[in-house]
């Protein structure tokens, strides 16, 4: 995943990704699982599989081994393992290109926001967006491990970083969401009641997935109506909210091969056809996985949120909320790359948890 955010060419990622899946595979098979978990694998596993024949995509399939595989991990270790490498990666990167050995400091491009040179820095990480999608990342894991017992001047800390960074990299989506995201990380953590507020955990599972999906399908039916005779007709704010998001809503009907991505052409598993990238990431799941297995994600990601609610874990709750919102218009954690969504090692144990919530006697899963 360094590698990839990198400007390094590496011709041997479809190697990498066998051999990390071969070894969560193992790890699956030889921990120990009983009855209700081996069902649980072989439904997953099969399932996926049959999504691989049908699509050409392996993603699918390698994400449920990996997350399979987190049955004992312990998440404070295994997101802190992946906070501190990524760290170390990332400065890295931007120090190679800093020294004018890989990658440039900023560029000067029409990025499609009506000016024909605009200068954003970029660090060597390829796009400014990449860069400060990256220190996102960062900001999201820090919260996991840290947002409970942080201190105000660390803080203090995360907003300097956010201005810089939204300075340098002026990515408007970005900035928005990393703002909202650290305004509730600093309500939660000066008023640690509202891990007991129920409410919190309904008004997610309304938003992750329910509110995402719905804002996908109708961006998808506008889209196809702004530019053929099917779908819904736009009005003027859909054409505002185009403009404003770099014309992310026409590229769902134009970077699609044959438009695969506008709403009558989703299909309830995606064909080998389904290969193109654009952003809106949760439109992008349905083009390129197809409606059943979003409809599966749905369900596992509201069994993320029950069993946030039943650990009153509002941090995880504030990440997969902040990961939603990011999503519906960037499509970073819609990706080949496992390595760019740590929040599936939480869904992992999460997923084992909720298997096991009627074991009272069962204190294997809790988290210390």
């Amino acid at each position: 995943m360094i590698i990839e955010k990198s400007e390094i060419i590496f011709p041997y990622e479809s190697y990498v990704f066998r051999i990390t899946f071969a070894l969560t595979f193992l790890a699956v098979m030889i921990s120990f699982h009983d009855k209700k978990e081996w069902s649980v694998i072989i439904f997953l596993l099969l399932f996926t599989f049959i999504c691989y024949r049908l699509s050409g995509k392996n993603d699918l399939l390698r994400i449920t081994a990996f997350i399979l595989a987190a049955k004992d991990v312990s998440l404070k270790d295994a997101v802190k393992v992946s906070f501190y490498v990524s760290l170390t990666g990332f400065v890295i990167i931007a120090f190679l290109s800093l020294i004018g050995v890989l990658g440039d400091v900023y560029q000067v491009a029409d990025f499609g926001r009506g000016i024909e040179a605009e200068k954003r820095y970029v660090f060597g990480f390829g796009h400014p967006n990449t860069l400060l999608g990256c220190i996102y990342v960062l900001i999201l894991m820090w919260l996991y491990l840290y947002g409970m017992t942080g201190k105000l001047w660390h803080y203090l800390i995360l907003f300097l970083a956010f201005t810089v960074s939204s300075y340098l990299t002026r990515s408007r989506t970005g900035i928005i969401v990393l703002f909202i995201t650290l305004v509730l990380a600093v309500v939660i953590r000066l008023f640690p009641m509202i891990s007991g507020w129920r409410f919190v955990y309904f008004l997610e599972a309304l938003f992750s997935p329910v509110f995402c999906i719905v804002t996908a399908i109708l961006t998808a039916a506008y889209s196809e109506g702004g530019y053929s005779d099917g779908g819904l007709e736009p009005g003027e704010l859909f054409w505002a909210i185009d403009r404003n998001l770099s014309n992310r809503l026409s590229s769902i009907y134009y970077s699609a091969h044959d438009h695969g991505a506008v709403l009558s052409n989703w299909k309830l598993f995606a064909g080998h056809d389904a290969e193109d990238y654009f952003d809106m990431g949760w439109v992008r799941l349905f083009y390129w996985y197809g409606i059943i297995p979003v409809a599966l994600m749905a369900v596992i990601m509201l069994v993320v949120i029950y069993m946030c609610l039943k650990e009153k874990n509002v941090w995880v709750l504030l990440i997969f909320f902040s990961i939603s919102l990011y999503t519906i218009v960037e499509a970073t954690f819609v990706s080949r790359y496992i390595g760019r969504n740590f929040f599936l090692i939480i869904v992992g144990a999460y997923l084992y948890r909720f298997l096991h919530i009627r074991d009272k006697n069962n204190l294997q899963y809790k988290e210390i």
